[in-house]
């Protein structure tokens, strides 16, 4: 089949953009990335005297640094449309934030869409395979404090309990606020034929669009985040229900993202920006951390219904183009997630800026010492 000229100018068209944005994409991390790194080595000394401001100043950057990866989706036209409940009514709460898994891009798309949750981008702990330790991003988030998890039945002991020290040393030290985690230990495509066969050994459904889920993780930050008196019954009643309010994990949210045809975007999609302009769906479902039982038993069938109820949701989109309504209602109402364009050119405009004083810096420290 002949290729036409249009077809052909679209094709060149298609991969200079390409090679434009990951030319900006390169530049971007190669002055935004050691900016902050030295910014937050500059600031040592106020770690010393008052660790609070430290952690409040890194926690902004690294909002900006999210909000730069963002961008890059954002101007390609990656969009988010949000359903279910609002989730910003739980903003300055603590939460466990549970989401399913299909490509690279799923994390790029929490980047985005919870930009605009008020402090929580600033204030969150991700919870990711120990291979983004290697990449251009894994310094940010070492510093971040996230934690990076070994997959695999070998490991899976040692890193439950590497990751309750990590909690007990660094979430409530550097004021955590939520605490995200893809219970399903994998990508979709990767882990689903598994899934399927252990789902048919123990005689659970049979699930296509998310896989059963794995509890260690949920266990380890439920057992070491939620205040006494919300997982179980209060010995002082209402009153101290009431005083412990503020304190522990109050709140899971389950999140389940959706593309448009089931076709997932990665993160050289995002980057690249060759495919076309796509509204990915994010559906928020809010559950009370006192209503989430503590029991193994009874909380792996929490969790498996909560991913039962995935499927459901997912399978109703892909029919249908939307989430169902919730229960009782019989519309559901969507919301678009809006990013401001200046804003992310101030925040890029930083980032370089920043590097070339930094860059400025240590020529002139260099021609001082030699």
């Amino acid at each position: 089949m002949a290729v036409t000229l249009e077809q052909a100018q679209r094709v060149g068209y298609t991969c200079l953009k390409a090679l434009l944005r990951f030319a900006f994409m390169v530049a971007n991390n190669l002055v935004a990335i050691p900016s902050y790194v030295l910014y937050l080595i500059a600031l040592q000394p106020l770690r010393i005297l008052d660790s609070k401001s430290f952690w409040y100043i890194e926690g902004v950057l690294f909002k900006w640094l999210l909000a730069m990866v963002s961008s890059w989706g954002w101007w390609a036209g990656y969009t988010v449309v949000e359903w279910g409940d609002d989730v910003k009514a739980v903003s300055e709460d603590e939460a466990m934030v549970l989401v399913n898994h299909q490509a690279t891009g799923d994390v790029c798309t929490l980047m985005m869409c919870l930009q605009d949750k008020g402090t929580v981008v600033r204030q969150m702990m991700w919870l990711m395979d120990h291979i983004f330790k290697y990449t251009n991003f894994g310094i940010v988030s070492l510093i971040h404090g996230d934690f990076f998890i070994r997959q695999g039945r070998t490991h899976r002991d040692q890193q439950l309990v590497l990751l309750k020290e990590h909690l007990e040393k660094y979430y409530r030290s550097r004021n955590r606020k939520w605490i995200v985690l893809f219970p399903e230990g994998g990508f979709l495509r990767k882990r689903r034929e598994t899934s399927q066969a252990f789902a048919k050994k123990n005689n659970l459904p049979f699930l296509k669009h998310v896989t059963l889920p794995r509890i260690g993780a949920t266990q380890v930050i439920l057992k070491t985040l939620v205040a006494p008196q919300e997982n179980g019954t209060p010995s002082g009643g209402d009153a101290v229900r009431k005083e412990s309010k503020s304190k522990g994990l109050q709140w899971v949210i389950d999140t389940t993202i959706a593309y448009p045809k089931g076709e997932p975007i990665d993160i050289q999609t995002w980057i690249l920006g060759y495919r076309q302009p796509t509204v990915t769906h994010v559906h928020y479902r809010i559950f009370p951390v006192k209503d989430v039982p503590a029991e193994p038993e009874a909380l792996t069938n929490w969790l498996y219904q909560r991913f039962i109820e995935k499927e459901d949701l997912l399978t109703h989109f892909y029919e249908t183009g939307a989430f169902p309504p919730p229960e009782g209602q019989t519309k559901a109402i969507s919301r678009e997630m809006t990013l401001s364009n200046l804003w992310l050119v101030a925040i890029q405009s930083f980032a370089f800026l920043s590097g070339g004083m930094w860059y400025c810096l240590f020529q002139y420290l260099y021609h001082c010492l030699f």
